[in-house]
C-alpha cells in the first residue's frame, strides 16, 4: 500500500471551465472541426476530443459522420425552454407585446435584468416593412448602451448604477454609444423625468428604440420592454407617438402583475 500511485485530482472548475467553453465556442461558430476548436479554446487535441466525447455521450453534441465536424445537439435549446417556460413574465407580457407590435408595426422585445447585461427573452418581430433585427431570444446586452438597460438602471440608485458601470466594459459600439459616465447619469436622469428611456443608435447603428421597465411584484425593475425599429421610422415625433402606447403598455402589465 506504501508504494500504491495516487493519482492527482483534476481541478473540478477548470474541468467545468472547459467543458462550457467548448460549448460556447461551438454555439458561437457553429459546426467546427477538432483543430478548429482546439485552436479557439487554447487547448491540445487530446483534452478537446475528451470533452467532445464526454458532451456526445450526454447528447450535447454530436458528430457528423461524413466530415468529422463536431456541432451542438438541440438538447441544449430544451434547456432554453424549459428555463423560459418557468418564466411568469413572458406569459403575462405577451399579449400586450403582440398588441404593441401590431398597433406600432415594430418590433418589440421583453429584456430580463442579468447581471452588468440585459437579456432577450422573448420578442415579436414586425408584420411588415421591417429589417431583421440582430436581437434574439436568449442574447445579451449591456445595460450601459441600451434602452432598456437604461429603463431598468433608473429605477436604482446612483451607487447600484456606478458600480454596474464599473463592472461593465464600456467600448464604443457605434459613434453613438455614451462612453462617459457623467453624460451617462445625465441620460438616466432623463429617464427618471420622462418614464421612459432612449436607445439612439448605440447598440446597433441605424437601429433607435424606446424602452420602459416594468416593477415587478416585489418593487424591483428587473424587466423591460421597448419597440424598435429602423431610424428613419423613429424620428422624434414618432417617438412622441410610441411613448404613449409603450406606457400604456406598461400600466397594463404592471396591473396584471399586482393581480398575479
Amino acid at each position: 500500500m506504501e508504494n500504491e500511485r495516487i493519482e492527482p485530482q483534476k481541478n473540478p472548475i477548470q474541468v467545468s471551465e472547459r467543458i462550457f467553453s467548448t460549448i460556447e465556442c461551438l454555439a458561437q461558430n457553429g459546426s467546427m472541426g477538432l483543430q478548429e476548436l482546439s485552436t479557439a479554446l487554447s487547448l491540445n487535441k487530446s483534452t478537446v476530443h475528451r470533452i467532445l466525447n464526454s458532451l456526445i455521450c450526454m447528447d450535447y453534441v454530436r458528430q457528423d459522420a461524413e466530415s468529422s465536424r463536431y456541432s451542438l445537439s438541440f438538447k441544449i435549446c430544451g434547456l432554453a425552454n424549459q428555463i423560459l417556460s418557468k418564466n411568469n413574465m413572458i406569459d403575462i407580457a405577451r399579449p400586450y407585446l403582440k398588441e404593441l407590435s401590431s398597433i406600432s408595426g415594430e418590433t418589440v422585445h421583453l429584456v430580463q435584468m442579468d447581471g452588468i447585461n440585459a437579456t432577450y427573452i422573448d420578442k415579436v418581430e414586425a408584420s411588415k416593412n421591417s429589417i431583421r433585427m440582430i436581437s434574439m431570444v436568449g442574447k445579451s446586452i449591456p445595460l450601459y448602451c441600451s434602452g432598456v438597460g437604461k429603463a431598468m438602471l433608473a429605477d436604482l440608485s446612483n451607487e447600484k448604477i456606478y458600480s454596474i458601470w464599473n463592472r461593465s466594459s464600456i467600448e464604443q459600439l457605434t459613434p453613438y454609444t455614451i462612453t462617459n459616465y457623467c453624460d451617462f447619469l445625465q441620460l438616466i436622469d432623463k429617464t427618471r423625468a420622462s418614464g421612459y428611456a432612449m436607445d439612439n443608435e448605440e447598440n446597433e447603428l441605424g437601429v433607435r428604440c424606446i424602452a420602459v421597465a416594468l416593477r415587478g411584484y416585489n418593487g424591483k425593475s428587473e424587466h423591460a420592454i421597448s419597440i424598435s425599429a429602423p431610424k428613419d421610422r423613429m424620428s422624434d415625433s414618432r417617438i412622441s407617438e410610441l411613448k404613449e402606447l409603450i406606457l400604456k403598455a406598461k400600466k397594463q402589465i404592471e396591473q396584471k402583475l399586482k393581480a398575479f
